[in-house]
């Protein structure tokens, strides 16, 4: 039994060491997509800032006599930002925060950048990287790539989209209740607010959170916008739902649910209760036994291995002649006979007619 509970403990440390082993690998290619992914958008925000201060000065510096930029092969896509700024570098999953508190439909108002003071409807939120997409704000030029012409169908040279802000940068926008002009509702930019319970059960398909956001010093709850979830439709091959709800099979006890040959398959593949095996799990046992034969054919060939094999028929047989008919062990005299005085030595202790009638029904036992 030591033997079993040693072996079960190793093999849970040997899981929890291969456990830990995986999740330092999925860590590691993590952060080195992360890192990868920041050197890029980095690099591409530098290369543009340094181009445009050098245009700049080349411009300032040789004032008329600066060159068209605007002409060429950069003609359509001059001021143009390149793709990757659209996709802001992921931000390490112990450092992201808990609750989004953002989804599409809400109203937010932008408190950084050049679209300071803007209000409009979010369009996109995207957790890994902590950035929202607002509709018509932080609009930008976008230089299309070729392959994105031919796959997308798009003929421009230039698209303009909504570039990613960072969810620091915009606070919501909530209708509140006018005190000075009871009956009315008034716009109110929420500085501070934060996720927490109850948690809802969503419905198949809905972006919507699971867990609930409130105004930070009121405790009020803001509402998440209402979405229009996906019409699934029946299609050719689907199954109608009036077929899945008849019941067309009723359990019995005479009538198995599937039938005897399927629990073959559910077993185990080296059961030894499979009425049928795989065939290569059949030619390695039957390699197996032919191996087995070998040896003990090799064995008996040297007196000690004789000696080893007449001891265990001796054994067999007499392990055989203390069964009965059924396969159970027959009790010899011996232990019969000890029981026997046993309950004989327990009954004398005991008077009384009680204990009496308990004796003689002992001895009639016997």
């Amino acid at each position: 039994m030591q033997k079993v509970i040693q072996r079960g403990a190793a093999a849970r440390k040997q899981a929890q060491r291969r456990a830990v082993k995986a999740t330092e690998r999925e860590r590691l290619v993590e952060r080195k997509d992360t890192t990868r992914l920041r050197k890029e958008y980095n690099k591409a925000t530098i290369d543009n800032i340094r181009a445009s201060q050098a245009a700049r000065w080349e411009d300032w510096e040789k004032g008329a006599l600066a060159p068209k930029r605007d002409v060429g092969l950069a003609s359509t896509t001059f001021g143009a930002l390149d793709a990757i700024t659209m996709h802001p570098p992921r931000i390490p999953r112990h450092q992201r925060r808990k609750f989004i508190l953002f989804a599409p439909g809400d109203r937010v108002c932008v408190i950084r950048g050049r679209d300071q003071g803007k209000i409009n409807e979010v369009t996109q939120v995207n957790a890994d990287s902590e950035t929202i997409l607002v509709k018509d704000i932080n609009v930008a030029d976008i230089a299309v790539p070729e392959w994105a012409k031919s796959s997308m169908g798009i003929k421009s040279d230039v698209m303009p989209q909504p570039m990613p802000i960072p969810i620091d940068n915009v606070r919501h926008v909530i209708a509140l209740e006018d005190k000075d002009q009871p009956g009315s509702t008034r716009d109110y930019i929420i500085q501070h607010a934060y996720g927490g319970p109850p948690f809802y059960e969503r419905p198949p398909g809905s972006e919507t959170p699971r867990y609930s956001r409130y105004i930070s010093g009121l405790g009020l709850e803001i509402p998440w916008p209402k979405e229009e979830l996906p019409q699934i439709k029946d299609g050719q091959w689907d199954t109608l739902r009036v077929e899945v709800d008849t019941q067309t099979w009723v359990p019995t006890l005479d009538n198995p649910p599937f039938p005897s040959t399927i629990i073959d398959e559910l077993r185990n593949k080296y059961s030894k209760f499979r009425s049928r095996h795989d065939p290569e799990y059949v030619r390695e046992k039957t390699i197996e036994a032919y191996r087995q034969e070998y040896i003990q054919s090799q064995s008996l060939l040297t007196p000690r291995g004789e000696l080893r094999a007449r001891a265990q028929a001796r054994g067999l047989a007499k392990r055989q002649s203390s069964l009965d008919a059924d396969g159970n062990r027959i009790m010899n005299k011996e232990t019969s006979r000890f029981i026997n005085n046993f309950l004989n030595k327990s009954l004398t202790h005991v008077s009384g007619p009680a204990s009496k009638g308990k004796k003689a029904n002992a001895q009639q036992l016997v």
